[in-house]
């Protein structure tokens, strides 16, 4: 009797599993055996904080959602994070501990291209895979087991200044002059320093450049120096709070800038800044049509959305910095299925030789540095969101850039 009764509960439990299957709900089995552990820093405090606290949401969300659909290889996964402060060196400390201490069993890359620098060392001393997601000069990625989420192809210097260039050309008012502030943290002075060469090349006038140190919170000096050069355009290399500061500098001295780029701000804060009122910036995803059609980005959205309102923050979209960070753990995730192992140099393997599906569309890494394509759009603030505006293409309901 007994066997018969197993029997038909198996038979039940059976049915009731295509049943579901049918009606598109997956039976996730729980995860078993010792954890996967992934490795990572952080800058969790210090000047990059501001943007670091959403790739750490980010993370939390992924690390949630691949543990409730069976972990990884059958396997819970678990996330080893620590805090860098916003200081590479102290990234690099961190990702020694990672390896030798605490053994991971993999890494996951840091917020910023000089602490991702700093964990790409470490990576290729020990032979270990490193996925990051917001390294901003490509040609420093010599390692070949690093794999960039940041979509902005090899060149970006040349490529994301042009995309924004040509949006600004297709507008209402093109400008004819403009002034290029920047810091000289190194990805944002090496972007910077390329659309200098851009607007040259297309015949603007440059009529400012100013540079200030990493860090630096006195913007005074350099808006009075944008309002006396009365550009009709302003390129801000701003990487975190830069673009609030030097915003809140402007407002004392009654300068509203006639059109502005923030290159890497945080977007959320940008956002609630009333004088940020048709701010562009540069993206690689936002949750909004087409964007949100990509693999896993509408689940992600609504999780992402509702965590960081709990959390929160200013702006609760899914925005570049989210998108990148998501896109990260995507890739990963690819190579360890796609191999069946942990095994570092099976997964750079994997991932050189097969495209990735991601939020941000199908990715390959067979390009210079193991980057592919430049995905970076333009959008801008528009009535207290974020929309893009070029090119076309990737539009929703018929946006378009909006000038004074």
């Amino acid at each position: 009797m007994k066997t018969q009764q197993s029997n038909g509960i198996g038979r039940r439990s059976a049915v009731a599993a295509i049943a579901l299957a049918a009606a598109g709900i997956s039976m996730a089995q729980t995860p078993t055996g010792q954890p996967i552990r992934i490795g990572s820093t952080l800058a969790l405090t210090g000047p990059l904080s501001a943007t670091a606290q959403i790739h750490k949401l980010v993370g939390d969300i992924y690390i949630e959602q691949v543990n409730k659909r069976g972990g990884l290889l059958g396997r819970p996964v678990e996330w080893v994070v620590k805090d860098d402060q916003s200081k590479p060196d102290l990234a690099r400390t961190l990702y020694e501990q990672l390896v030798t201490a605490d053994k991971v069993d993999l890494l996951m890359g840091p917020y910023a291209t000089g602490a991702i620098l700093s964990a790409m060392g470490v990576a290729q001393r020990y032979n270990k895979v490193l996925v990051h997601h917001t390294l901003g000069i490509p040609s420093l990625a010599k390692y070949d087991m690093q794999f960039p989420a940041w979509s902005i192809g090899s060149d970006p210097a040349t490529t994301v200044p042009n995309t924004l260039f040509d949006a600004l050309a297709a507008s209402p008012k093109p400008p004819k002059t403009v002034a290029v502030v920047t810091s000289k943290f190194p990805s944002i002075q090496f972007m910077s320093a390329g659309a200098r060469e851009v607007l040259k090349k297309r015949g603007l006038t440059e009529v400012l450049f100013l540079e200030w140190d990493f860090g630096n919170r006195d913007f005074g000096p350099i808006a009075n120096r944008i309002k006396d050069a009365k550009p009709d355009f302003v390129w801000v290399g701003a990487i975190g709070l830069d673009g609030n500061l030097l915003l809140d500098a402007m407002k004392k001295i009654d300068y509203v800038p006639p059109q502005h780029f923030y290159l890497y701000p945080s977007p959320g804060p940008l956002l609630a800044a009333p004088e940020a009122k048709n701010a562009l910036s540069a993206t690689i995803f936002e949750d909004q049509p087409p964007f949100t059609s990509n693999y896993g980005a509408a689940e992600f959205v609504k999780l992402y959305r509702e965590r960081a309102a709990k959390a929160g923050f200013t702006d609760t979209s899914v925005e570049t910095q989210a998108a990148a960070s998501y896109t990260a753990w995507q890739i990963l995730e690819a190579g360890i299925v796609g191999t069946k192992s942990l095994d570092d140099k099976a997964i750079a393997n994997y991932l050189k030789t097969h495209k990735v599906d991601t939020i941000q569309g199908k990715l390959h890494f067979d390009g210079v540095g193991n980057f592919g394509d430049d995905l970076m759009r333009i959008k801008q603030i528009q009535d207290g969101k974020w929309v893009v505006v070029w090119p076309k293409e990737v539009t929703s309901g018929g946006a378009k850039l909006l000038t004074p």
